[in-house]
């Protein structure tokens, strides 16, 4: 019989959700701390501020569940971060009411000081949808985003997996640490690399995108390693669970539970 957890639904359910902030938040902006490391400035896309999370979860699934059940996790996740993107898309292919800036824009005028009262109506309607939301159904995003979660997670879970049988369950920091060292890169990496490719970032800032976003990952997780103990040692108290990945097919294209 197939065991049932309390818990695990609910990390889930947080996994899913960060993972589609996250990629809303990195089409919405771009950030600049006003500061360099080594010549390179650190600037970064909104989503990194939230997307350390998705790792950490990563770490708590495989790390308590197994790698067989992260990576149905990780697949959902796949499929929806997909199906809000088209989402986004459809809805931004679909006519816009004619009076929808207008009444945007009145709204604003009489909540936002400093707004001013000349301003464009027309560009906080469709305008204004395509500069945010429309930049998470543009292909060039979904294609970078998907491609690097995907390689990215399953990079992080089979290293985390796979450290654990190596250290025989010991050192978890070291388990949850390095394999973010691995996952991360991966998914920056390939995440700045193809959005650049395809035109979403100029070529001047993706090196300092690269560095700044990944160093501020790698600082989250190490920042929340912690906390990150407090809830894996309590989901493997409550769920009665500590998965060992001996007999695991470690393909990441099969779904079963083995």
């Amino acid at each position: 019989m197939r065991k049932s957890y309390r818990y695990f639904d609910i990390v889930m359910a947080a996994f899913v959700t960060v993972l589609l902030l996250s990629n809303i938040a990195s089409a919405a902006k771009l950030i600049d701390l006003k500061t360099s490391l080594f010549g390179l400035r650190l600037a970064f896309d909104g989503g990194t501020l939230l997307f350390p999370l998705a790792y950490i979860f990563g770490d708590v699934l495989t790390e308590v569940y197994g790698y067989a059940r992260s990576r149905k996790v990780i697949w959902t996740g796949f499929a929806m971060a997909l199906l809000m993107s088209v989402t986004f898309w459809v809805l931004g292919r679909l006519p816009g009411d004619p009076l929808w800036g207008e009444f945007i824009h009145e709204g604003m005028a009489a909540t936002v000081p400093g707004l001013p009262a000349a301003a464009d109506p027309s560009a906080f309607g469709q305008a204004a949808y395509d500069a945010i939301l429309g930049g998470v159904s543009s292909g060039a995003i979904i294609i970078a985003s998907l491609v690097a979660y995907f390689a990215g997670e399953f990079s992080n879970s089979y290293v985390l997996a796979k450290m654990k049988l190596l250290t025989q369950g010991r050192w978890l920091w070291m388990r949850t640490i390095g394999s973010t060292l691995v996952g991360e890169g991966v998914d920056t990496i390939l995440f700045i690399f193809t959005a650049t490719l395809l035109g979403v970032f100029p070529w001047a800032i993706a090196l300092s995108l690269i560095v700044a976003n990944y160093l501020f990952k790698v600082s989250i997780e190490v920042l929340f390693t912690p906390i990150t103990y407090t809830i894996i040692n309590t989901l493997k108290r409550v769920e009665n669970e500590d998965y060992f990945d001996y007999d695991t097919d470690f393909n990441p294209f099969r779904l079963a539970e083995i």
